[in-house]
Order: structure tokens, then sequence, then C-alpha cells
């Protein structure tokens, strides 16, 4: 085993944390550039933005999970990449436009180190190191792509970021997951980090959204209704779901384990983090707009964005046991439907239903998992 990687598992290191921080800043860049182009295109161009940087972000959680971040290249490689990033979210707002090539070239050189630090981790075990051979055949063009899309007119930028993404973040699946390793516990933690740092970003929206209007009392509701459904993200994961997720990746083995780990954080935990962010965009333009209706973008994101975190709970559900439940479902049609709600009546109306059906979500799992929840904590304090 190479002495850049890990034998057993470990907690998160503070690299990682460090690492991780640049996006606290990048995703209020993406909420920026949603509140700059509150339109149709805006809010395509922001999530094509979000999907580019969630690529890059699980790439790097796949590699940590295996390199010691305490060995001193580890951690240059690290901090390279973190540098990079961070020049990478300066050029976010204006990313398909005045700064889309300072943008490109960012990605590209992080994406390089990202594939030969993996290369490099991986030397000694050679499974492992063909398996980032193949993922470096689909990563490398991908953010090539990117780049590439610096040069052409501005219709064709979208698209080639849209292909970008699919053959980079898709592309090493087509020679299977044969190769790669996964210790649950460092995985678990590492996403439940970047959840963690998305619902911070939708509470910064909420004081960024005060700060921009007088502190009425409309304005103070508004801020708590938000903070009540920043509550709800928090506890609909954290009280119960994300243990059992940790705990259906370690029950697997191999080829099983790896692709339920891709699954259900890689791929399910991506539109969690988008939904968070689309609240947080909508809380800025709902705390100075309480008393009218807020436009179409901005009421689609405070309704759908908590829809969408539930959605994704509910294909993480049948990934792990096939079957759907019946509160999330119910819960995320009826946030779906209160977008109706929120282009007719005062968005502070909007918020307080959006809040309702997350507590009626709530009061159901607490009397329905009430059991469950409780062997959890006894698991955690045996633990």
């Amino acid at each position: 085993m190479s002495e850049l990687a890990v034998p057993a598992e470990r907690r998160v290191s503070s690299v990682e944390l460090f690492f991780d921080l640049v996006f606290v800043f990048a995703f209020t860049q993406v909420t920026t550039l949603w509140l700059e182009h509150a339109t149709w295109g805006g809010l395509g161009r922001g999530l094509l933005v979000l999907l580019v940087l969630w690529w890059v972000w699980a790439s790097f959680a796949w590699l940590t999970n295996t390199a010691d971040a305490d060995t001193d290249l580890v951690l240059v490689v690290m901090l390279f990449a973190t540098a990079g990033l961070f020049v990478a979210a300066f050029a976010v707002p204006d990313v398909f436009d005045a700064h889309r090539l300072t943008f490109g070239i960012a990605l590209f050189v992080v994406d390089i180190a990202f594939v030969g630090l993996y290369a490099l981790v991986s030397r000694e075990t050679p499974d492992q190191l063909a398996a980032v051979y193949r993922m470096s055949r689909t990563v490398v063009p991908g953010a090539a792509l990117i780049l590439a899309a610096s040069f052409t007119p501005e219709q064709f930028r979208p698209l080639l970021w849209a292909v970008a993404f699919l053959v980079g973040f898709f592309g090493p699946n087509i020679g299977g997951v044969g190769g790669w390793r996964v210790q649950p516990a460092h995985f678990a933690e590492r996403h439940g980090l970047i959840l963690i740092i998305a619902i911070g970003e939708s509470l910064g929206a909420i004081g960024f959204g005060a700060r921009s209007t007088v502190l009425s009392a409309g304005v103070i509701a508004a801020a708590v209704l938000g903070l009540v459904v920043a509550a709800s993200f928090w506890l609909a994961y954290f009280d119960y779901a994300s243990g059992e997720i940790e705990r259906a990746v370690a029950a697997r083995r191999g080829a099983q384990r790896t692709a339920l780990a891709r699954d259900v954080y890689s791929y399910f935990h991506f539109p969690m983090v988008v939904g968070v962010l689309l609240f947080a965009f909508a809380m800025r333009t709902t705390l100075v707009h309480v008393d009218s209706p807020l436009p179409v973008i901005p009421a689609l994101a405070l309704c759908c964005g908590s829809a969408l975190y539930l959605l994704a709970f509910i294909g993480l559900r049948w990934r792990v046991s096939q079957t759907f439940g019946y509160g999330r479902p119910i819960a995320a049609a009826a946030l779906g439907l209160l977008t109706l709600l929120g282009i007719s009546a005062p968005a502070l109306v909007t918020l307080a239903a959006v809040a309702a059906v997350w507590l009626g979500l709530h009061a159901y799992e607490l009397i329905w998992w009430h059991e469950a929840r409780a062997r959890r904590r006894a698991q955690i304090r045996v633990g």
C-alpha cells in the first residue's frame, strides 16, 4: 500500500474542511448569479455551475476517502486545488461571459491535479490505479470541454457545459466500479459536512436578505420561518437518515458497496444541496417582498427547493430498500403545489405554508418513527 493511502477508517481531516470552505464562497456566488439573473436562463446557468462544482467536489471526496491527508504531498496538492477552486468561484457570477476563461483554466488545472494525485495515491494498488486511468479518460476531456466552451459563441456555451458534466461525472461508470474503494464512516461524514455548508448558506441568505430591507415585523416573521425551514433540512437528514444511509453502505462489500456509495452519496446528495441553495436564493427575494407575491422563479425556488430536497430522499430510499414510504412523497408533492400560492399570495404567506408542510412532516415522522429513532440514539450512545 502506498504511504499516501490510508489503511483504515478515520475522521475528516482539517485540510478537507479547509477545502470545503471554498464551497461556502462558491455557493454564495451561485445564489448571487441567480439574484442578478432571475430568469429561466439564469436559473439554468446557475444549475449548470452547481453541477460542475459538485462534480469537482465529489471527485475530491472519493480521492480523500483513500488518501492520507496528513502526508506532505497530499496536503500540498489539496491546498493547490483549494486555491484553484477559490479563483474559479470568483468567476461564477459571470462564468458564461466575461470570466468564462478564468473559470475554465482554473477548473482544468484543478482536475489535472486531482487525477495526478489520485494516480500517485493508487500506484501500489493495481486495480485502483487502473480505475484512475479509466476515469482520467473522461474527467480530463470533460474539463477540457469547459475550457473549450470559453472560445465558442455564447449560445453554445451552456450546451458544452452540459456535455462536459455528463462526460466527466458519469463517464467513469463506463468501465464499471471495479478498483474503487470506499470507507463508509469517512464518506458519510464528508457528505454530511457539505450539506451543513449548504444549510449554512441558507442561514447566511436570511441574514443578507434581512439587511437589504427595513427590519419590520413581517421581515422578522419571515426570518424566523426561514430558520424553521433551514432547521427542517437539518432534521430531515441528521436526526435519523444519515446514520441509516451510512449503515446501508457499510453493510455491503466490494463492488456492491462502491456502487451504493456512488449512488446514495455522489448522486442523491447533489439534489439535496441544490434544494437548499434554491431555498437560500428564494429567501433573499422573500425578505424584501414579504407583503407581495413572488416572481415565478423565486416562488419556484422557495417551494420546489424543499420539494427537491425531499425527492432526493425518495430516490435514495428506493435505491437502498426498493420502497418509497408515504410521508416524504406526500410532503414533496404538497410543497411543489405551493408554487401556485407563491405567485398569487404574499411571500410571507407562502413561506409560512412551506414551513407548515415541513412541521407536519416532522410531526408525522416523530410519531411514526419514534421507536426506530430511539434505537438509533441508543446505538449512538453505546458506540
